[in-house]
């Protein structure tokens, strides 16, 4: 055994001989060259949500469509400025479609029929506080008519209500038995967003110069206070006509009724809560 400074002599002496060698090939380093690792962005910070506080609720056993049915495609028009009034109407925290689960199953079995004729449901309106009526109602007694020239140009205000096109606090839709909904070919198209303050075009007047609704032509926009709109109306012919047969035929065949003087309006024939009306606003919060 070699100890003390010969040993280390002896090793420096055979460590230069291999590290000069041309026939020796390099040793293998024996510590792992680091791989970079991608580096992860630090998440831009959110807004959180603001929270939606209710003042009722609705009873138990209502539900959100989407969670029935996420197929079917909503179009909340009264939680919008694109409507009669002109803005978001009392009531209309969020636009979704709230409903007793009966009329939801209805719907979810209308829109595996829809789909299986390439089309799917698309719903306007649901569930509409009492409230909402209300402030309909408080709506005609002002001089506001900014809307007019789409939704309702050859009448009044007051025609609008006392020819059956809008309601007060009491009706099917504050029982949860009603919806107005349409048809949208599928794969659905995209649609633009309203614009306030866009320059309007009568509901009546021919499709392409209507607001780019992607659904169907049905003859005449939705909330069209118009006799047009009338589901049977003689002045409505040709394609628009059998769309509007087409959309009974699914509702009528699903268990609802059509109202005669609106296209898209049509209720539950065996509702949940005949002759009872709720105002709890439209919001996920009020769901229990």
């Amino acid at each position: 055994m070699i100890r003390g400074g010969w040993a280390v002599s002896l090793l420096a002496v055979a460590v230069l001989a291999a590290g000069c060698s041309s026939s020796s090939p390099p040793a293998s380093p024996t510590t792992p060259v680091p791989v970079p690792q991608p580096t992860t962005a630090a998440p831009t910070p959110t807004t959180p949500e603001p929270e939606i506080s209710v003042d009722s609720h609705a009873p138990p056993g209502w539900v959100d469509l989407s969670t029935v049915d996420p197929t079917i495609l909503l179009d909340i028009r009264y939680a919008t400025a694109h409507n009669f009034v002109g803005r978001p109407i009392a009531g209309y925290l969020q636009p979704l479609c709230l409903l007793p689960e009966k009329t939801g199953q209805a719907l979810h079995r209308v829109q595996q029929a829809a789909l299986a004729q390439g089309v799917s449901l698309k719903m306007y309106d649901c569930y509409r506080p009492a409230r909402a009526g209300a402030d309909f109602v408080g709506w005609r007694d002002t001089p506001d008519e900014a809307t007019r020239a789409e939704f309702y140009p050859t009448l009044t205000k007051a025609q609008l209500f006392s020819l059956g096109f809008v309601g007060g606090a009491a009706t099917s839709h504050s029982s949860g038995s009603a919806v107005d909904l349409t048809l949208v070919s599928l794969p659905a198209a995209t649609q633009r967003p309203f614009v306030p303050g866009e320059p309007l075009v009568a509901c009546t007047a021919p499709q392409a110069q209507r607001f780019p609704d992607n659904s169907i032509d049905m003859g005449t926009g939705f909330d069209c206070f118009d006799p047009l709109s009338h589901t049977l109306d003689p002045g409505i012919t040709g394609m628009a006509r059998d769309n509007r047969l087409r959309l009974r035929q699914l509702m009528t065949d699903g268990g609802f009724v059509n109202y005669v003087n609106e296209w898209w309006h049509y209720d539950l024939v065996e509702p949940t809560y005949p002759d009872q009306f709720f105002d709890f606003p439209v919001a996920q919060a009020a769901l229990t």
